[in-house]
């Protein structure tokens, strides 16, 4: 069945079967675990996660792919035809341990899409494929031009690992760029913080104005306090928020709001 890819919903499909094995390999799942697939629209990944032994559901958008995906139903594979952003997956009648999301999402919805699922306490790792340079971004380390606030929040919850680059040349359509698949497995550990969302503010807040130094950015904050902290890692006040990591945005934090 040919159907073409929409532009209004960022389409472009992965024909590369090695590419779309090594996708499906990259999470590990046990029999009462819950897989989401985002957008499987042909079915190219879905058939590989089907073989896995655990729960499936997959969230698709676009219903002329009904006829096509049908054929992976069964009482372990569930296709549901709705907007994944606007799901409640704390609402599903599926008892599992543990979750892994699994999709290949054009760019405007990546950032929306962690951020609702990302209080979900079962969830266990994400694989997404995303553009190359958004990979770059989540995995960017301190002290790289891809290193932002969205960096910095996410490796909060996940540790992020570049698995591999995938050529614009294994999709239909060709995109304008290359791809890269990531993966996103949830911390063991949390952290010692204070209070969350002042960490997240702050973090936002320092790189507000990506040219300006911390300084400049954080004027409505307690400089004194904040410089105790720099002053350990040898950082004076031209310190730039790219150029802090994790650790050190939460030193600040917590220093900002002990008692």
């Amino acid at each position: 069945m040919n159907i073409p890819a929409k532009k209004s919903l960022g389409q472009n499909f992965l024909k590369n079967e090695k590419v779309l094995q090594d996708i499906s390999n990259s999470i590990n799942t046990n029999k009462n675990d819950l897989i989401i697939e985002i957008g499987p629209g042909k079915g190219a990944l879905t058939k590989y996660l089907t073989t896995k032994d655990s729960y499936l559901i997959c969230y698709e958008l676009d219903p002329r792919f009904k006829e096509i995906l049908s054929k992976y139903e069964n009482n372990k594979t569930q296709i549901i035809y709705e907007d994944f952003l606007k799901s409640n997956l704390k609402d599903l009648k599926i008892s599992y341990n543990n979750l892994y999301i699994i999709a290949n999402i054009p760019y405007y919805i990546t950032t929306p899409i962690i951020k609702h699922i990302i209080d979900i306490p079962k969830l266990k790792a994400m694989t997404l494929l995303v553009q190359k340079e958004v990979a770059e971004r989540f995995t960017a380390k301190p002290g790289s031009k891809a290193y932002g606030s969205l960096t910095v929040y996410l490796n909060y919850y996940f540790d992020i690992t570049y698995l591999f680059t995938v050529s614009k040349n294994n999709f239909e359509p060709i995109p304008k760029v290359d791809s890269a698949v990531i993966k996103f497995t949830r911390k063991s550990t949390t952290y010692n913080i204070n209070n969350e969302k002042y960490l997240f503010k702050l973090i936002e807040d320092s790189f507000k104005l990506k040219r300006k130094t911390l300084k400049n950015n954080l004027k409505n904050y307690n400089w004194s306090k904040i410089s105790e902290v720099l002053n350990k890692y040898n950082l004076n006040e031209t310190v730039r928020a790219e150029q802090l990591s994790l650790e050190i945005f939460i030193e600040i934090a917590n220093k900002l709001t002990e008692i």
